[in-house]
């Protein structure tokens, strides 16, 4: 099945002081590390930016916010509504732990859902998931009442929940849901490396 990858870069910052996307992590900007993984897995890749000239680099196609200013669940309406295919795989630009593996398993499992999304314990991932373009309708509708809280339209969507165990079958440290908010954040996953 053909999926659309979409990166979500359009966040504020505001805890690190810095673009989390351009951290480095082992030795390698989180950005960068994740552009290597969706290339590798499809065909079209989407970065859903309000700065495109500081990853101009990356060779990508960019798409500007179509709703600035509506945090995460913008970007996500913003890259669904671009997306070539009829689903796409979202996540955030400062995840350093992705795991190919994972995501594949998520796309494997989409056809016939309008949401695939992982729920460890601590709750479902909305960063790291499937959509299908039938949802747009129902997150214009939460964008039109200004609730960005995405998983409010899930009750009327069809939604495969990917739980603990078998999201360990392929990410046995439950590290791929990891991002990096604070400078103590990312300290911590220098730190999950070295060990």
């Amino acid at each position: 099945m053909k999926i659309t990858g979409i990166i979500l870069a359009g966040g504020k910052n505001l805890r690190m002081g810095k673009n989390k996307a351009f951290l480095e992590v082992n030795g390698q900007r989180i950005i960068d590390r994740i552009r290597e993984i969706f290339a590798d897995l499809f065909n079209e890749v989407l970065l859903v930016t309000n700065s495109p000239l500081e990853y101009g680099y990356l060779n990508l196609r960019m798409v500007a916010d179509l709703c600035p200013g509506k945090g995460a669940l913008g970007g996500l309406y913003t890259g669904l509504f671009h997306a070539s295919c009829s689903h796409a795989f979202v996540a955030a630009c400062d995840m350093p732990f992705l795991n190919k593996a994972l995501i594949s398993h998520l796309s494997a499992l989409s056809p016939g859902y309008d949401i695939v999304i992982p729920k460890p314990d601590d709750g479902l991932q909305p960063l790291h998931a499937v959509y299908s373009q039938k949802c747009l309708p129902f997150m214009e509708n939460l964008l039109r009442q200004d609730n960005l809280k995405i998983i409010d339209f899930f009750p009327k969507v069809k939604k495969r929940e990917v739980v603990t165990k078998e999201i360990l079958q392929f990410d046995p440290h439950l590290i791929s849901f990891l991002n990096i908010n604070t400078p103590e954040d990312l300290a911590w996953a220098q730190d999950l490396l070295k060990s």
